[in-house]
C-alpha cells in the first residue's frame, strides 16, 4: 500500500465471455504477476478488447484509491452496517457518514505535521502511515485542546476554564458563592 512504482509481469490476450442463455461478450484480460511476490497474481478483465493492457492497469490503480476509501469508511464510521429499518434512514445516513470521513480526511490534512504524527507515532507497533483511526484521534485532540477539554493539565494549580469551555457549558460566569456555604 503506497510503495510508489514497482515492477510487475504483464501478460494479456483476448478471450469471450459466455453464459448460458445471454450472448458472447469478447473481453481482454490482463493477468499481473509480481515477480517478488509481494502480492498473489490477479486478472483483470475489460469488456472493450481493444483497450491497451496498460490503460486497463492504470484504471484498475485509480479504482483502488477509491476501493480504499470506501473500506475505510465502512471500517470506522459503520457504512453499510447500519441498523435502521427504513431504506429512506440508509439512504439518509450513508451520504452523512461518508461526508464525516470527508471532513475529518480534511481538517486532520490541515493540521500541523507534528500534531497529525504524535498520535500515530505512540502506537505499541511501528506503522509506516497514519490510519484513518490516527487521523480522527488527532483532529479529536486538536478539538480537545481548541476547547479546553484535554484532562491532565501540566500545572497543578485550579483555574477557571477557559470562554470556549465556559460558552460550550453555557457558564456565563462562575458562581461567586462557595459550595458548602449555607445561606443566611
Amino acid at each position: 500500500m503506497g510503495e510508489g512504482d514497482r515492477v510487475v509481469e504483464v501478460c494479456s490476450a483476448t478471450a469471450v465471455w459466455w453464459h448460458s442463455g445471454k450472448p458472447v461478450v469478447p473481453i481482454r484480460w490482463v493477468l499481473l504477476r509480481d515477480p517478488k511476490t509481494r502480492f498473489s497474481p490477479q486478472v483483470l478483465l475489460c469488456t472493450d478488447p481493444a483497450h491497451d493492457p496498460l490503460q486497463i492497469i492504470r484504471w484498475f490503480i485509480l479504482r483502488w484509491q477509491i476501493e480504499v476509501t470506501f473500506q475505510e469508511v465502512r471500517a470506522h464510521l459503520g457504512v453499510e452496517t447500519q441498523r435502521q429499518w427504513s431504506d429512506r434512514a440508509i439512504a439518509r445516513t450513508t451520504p452523512c457518514r461518508l461526508a464525516l470521513f470527508s471532513i475529518v480526511t480534511l481538517l486532520a490534512a490541515q493540521l500541523s505535521r507534528r500534531a497529525r504524527m504524535a498520535v500515530w507515532t505512540d502506537s505499541w507497533y511501528r506503522k509506516s502511515h497514519p490510519t484513518f483511526t490516527d487521523a480522527l484521534a488527532a483532529v479529536r485532540r486538536h478539538i480537545w485542546l481548541e476547547t479546553g477539554l484535554l484532562t491532565s493539565p501540566r500545572s497543578r494549580e485550579m483555574q477557571k476554564p477557559p470562554p470556549a469551555l465556559r460558552h460550550l457549558l453555557g457558564l456565563r460566569s462562575l458562581p461567586r458563592r462557595v459550595i458548602g456555604q449555607s445561606r443566611a
